[in-house]
């Protein structure tokens, strides 16, 4: 065994018959001791399919799923690792009969249909974009994209926290103090949530919001679920349980007495997706239902210097007065007049840090509130420049932002004259020069010569003068050759659907030697997502094939009103992790590993501490602790950004082992100055220190 504290081996080494409740802040191993736990049970012989292992979001099991899937356990049964969403949807799948009846689904005899993020907002666009039309939400500038999901996302709380979806709009309405026209919002947000919601129970739909309801109101209740889950588990590990929803806690304080063994595990500063309604308070009430309390108080992350540091600055941004306020070795600061010059001088520190200092690029993250575009671009180039091997990792990056699926789909359009889909000049320019792996000259002179986007065509290479195939390339033009008799040849022969298409287009021309995804392995990756998008979205609308209905055209449609296609954990699991990260802040807690070195970009921006604009959904007010009718004030959102801005920094800092770097320009990314409330707590800590 290593060297684990004796604490961290009591709690490993516990008894098979005991119900642990593990708290303390990140760094202090709780994790870590609830895998060993995982090995110490399998080792003890406990099956493994009776060890059901919880967390919020799948993103948090890659601890356990490393040991699950290690060369070294035994052959036999599956520990079964889920989310409590994925447990509802696995047992809606198994009572459907008990459950459609009860729900009150209009076809109970017919199965059901799972519905994806993406497939849910398709189906909400579906519903919500005539009703734009007719005039709702006509007050608000807003992404359409960013309207389906707040709508869904509304429904998605009323299920985690527990209250009926048919309050959304009033709750948020008496809790409201402004301009009367937000109301109106409000109510249209309910009409839409209805109507979905209606709809849904028409057509045998589930989304999360649903399957959520249906197991904890419906089939929870039923002696013979019961039966089944207490029969089939009878060990439990529950990670970040303060992460999770409040109705999936009450669920686990009726279930927690049948299990043989449980180890819930409690992070006791975190509480970040409160905005998805994960609920702290009714996370940590589970502790009373378990057997022993065991509290983990020393970090295995963070050296002193940074344990000071972030206690100073968690006292800073909560107005408490901090104990002595000397200047700490655990930071340091980056400072330039201009934004370009502030990226110069990170990019050199990074190489500077591998290759003097000798520290891993996995042990460096590069951190920001938001990561847009051209921020991701402007410091992978110098990266890049500077052979410093990188990753950046944004789940709300949409598919179809990616180089990689943008060449898919202007290849797709080609295949597909019947779509009316035609790609501009410059995306074919873009796709050839990907799909071809060549230079932007070649593809540009290419796609002018053979490209017509009227009709659609490909001329042959052979009809180009000869003087334009030498610059081209003949080498170029055997490739082009190839790419365009595949297409020819797939037009005349019978449609296949679209995520076959893509599969073959890919495993026959693109990801052959000497074409683009050969040997990129991430273009590999985002080519996967996209075809899984494909097929799943092909999946839930086998139900929608009405005569004339055209899945590729309307898979299209939907990636351009911005419809994201859904978090793919392949992103999350495949990547090389000897690379140095970059990712928005709030991303890189969820993913809860450490890292010797953080760099924080733009402490003085107001993106560290204000919460995304969301006209239609309010997360404070639809959880369990609001008080009915109370309204929400501007002093109340000064203490949210006030918590979630001192919680936001002692998770970082408690997953950071020596050094942060703070980048400042005095001008922002978009030319402004910068005064956010982060910037002044630091500049508190720094009080008795003059810098320049």
């Amino acid at each position: 065994m290593h060297n684990f504290s004796l604490l961290q081996r009591q709690v490993i080494e516990s008894p098979l018959n005991i119900r642990l409740f593990v708290s303390g802040r990140a760094g202090t191993g709780k994790t870590t001791v609830g895998v060993e736990r995982m090995r110490y049970l399998l080792a003890q012989g406990v099956p493994a399919d009776t060890i059901l292992m919880l967390t919020p979001q799948r993103t948090m099991q890659e601890p356990y799923l490393e040991l699950l899937y290690s060369p070294e356990r035994q052959a036999g049964g599956e520990v079964t690792s889920a989310t409590i969403g994925a447990l509802a949807q696995r047992l809606c799948d198994l009572f459907w009969p008990i459950a459609a009846e009860a729900a009150g689904f209009k076809n109970p005899d017919q199965p059901p249909v799972f519905l994806t993020l993406e497939t849910a907002q398709y189906y909400m666009a579906h519903l919500v974009r005539p009703l734009l039309d007719q005039g709702y939400f006509q007050s608000l500038t807003i992404d359409r994209n960013r309207l389906y999901s707040q709508v869904l996302d509304n429904l998605n709380k009323a299920a985690v926290v527990g209250f009926p979806y048919t309050e959304i709009g009033s709750r948020m309405d008496t809790a409201w103090f402004g301009d009367p026209v937000q109301r109106r919002i409000y109510q249209d947000a309910q009409d839409c949530a209805t109507l979905f919601r209606e709809y849904c129970l028409d057509h045998n739909l589930l989304d999360f919001s649903l399957q959520h309801e249906i197991f904890t109101n419906i089939l929870w209740p039923q002696a013979p679920v019961q039966d089944y889950l207490k029969r089939t588990y009878r060990h439990l590990i529950y990670d970040n349980v303060e992460e999770d929803g409040a109705r999936s806690h009450d669920l686990m304080h009726e279930w927690l007495a049948d299990f043989d063994s449980a180890l819930l595990i409690y992070d006791t500063e975190a509480g970040y997706r409160y905005f998805l309604g994960g609920d702290a308070v009714t996370g940590y009430a589970l502790s009373e239902y378990c057997d022993e309390r065991v509290e983990f108080t020393e970090s295995f992350v963070s050296t002193e210097n940074i344990i000071q540091l972030s206690d100073k600055l968690v006292s800073a941004i909560t107005h408490h007065e901090p104990e002595d306020t000397n200047p700490n070795e655990a930071m340091e600061f980056i400072l330039a007049r201009y934004y370009p010059e502030m990226l110069d001088k990170i990019v050199a520190r990074i190489k500077s840090l591998i290759e003097d200092d000798g520290i891993p690029p996995s042990e460096i993250v590069v951190l920001a509130p938001f990561l847009s575009d051209a921020l991701r671009f402007s410091i992978t180039n110098r990266l890049e420049q500077a052979g410093v091997p990188w990753r950046s990792h944004r789940p709300s990056r949409s598919l179809r932002d990616e180089p990689a699926s943008k060449t898919l789909l202007t290849l797709s359009a080609l295949a597909h004259p019947q779509w009316d889909a035609q790609p501009s000049k410059f995306d074919m320019t873009h796709a050839l020069m990907f799909a071809l792996d060549t230079d932007l000259i070649r593809a540009q002179l290419l796609t002018e010569v053979v490209y017509r986007q009227r009709d659609l065509r490909l001329s042959p290479f052979e009809e180009i003068k000869p003087e334009m195939q030498e610059r081209i390339t003949y080498l170029l033009g055997e490739k082009y050759t190839t790419l365009r008799n595949w297409l020819n040849d797939y037009r005349e022969a019978a449609q296949q659907p679209f995520d076959y298409f893509l599969r073959k287009l890919f495993g026959e021309v693109l990801s052959q030697p000497g074409y683009g995804f050969h040997h990129n392995m991430d273009s590999v990756r985002i080519a996967a997502s996209l075809i899984e998008s494909i097929k799943k979205f092909r999946n839930a609308l086998d139900i929608a094939n009405q005569a004339g209905f055209d899945l590729g055209r309307e898979y299209i449609t939907m990636l351009e009103d911005g419809v994201i296609a859904a978090q793919y954990l392949e992103s999350w699991r495949s990547e090389n992790k000897e690379t140095v990260l970059i990712t928005p802040a709030h991303t890189f807690l969820m993913m809860n590993r450490p890292a010797t070195i953080q760099f924080w970009l733009d402490p003085g921006s107001s993106g560290w501490v204000q919460r995304l604009l969301q006209p239609l959904t309010q997360p404070y007010v639809l959880s369990r602790h609001w008080e009915a009718g109370r309204m929400w004030m501007d002093t109340d959102e000064v203490n949210a950004e006030t918590e979630s801005l001192a919680r936001l920094t002692s998770g970082l800092l408690s997953r950071c082992r020596e050094k942060i770097f703070l980048a400042l320009a005095d001008l922002s990314e978009t030319g402004f100055e910068q005064r956010g409330s982060l910037l002044r707590a630091f500049q508190k800590v720094m009080q008795y220190q003059e810098y320049e």
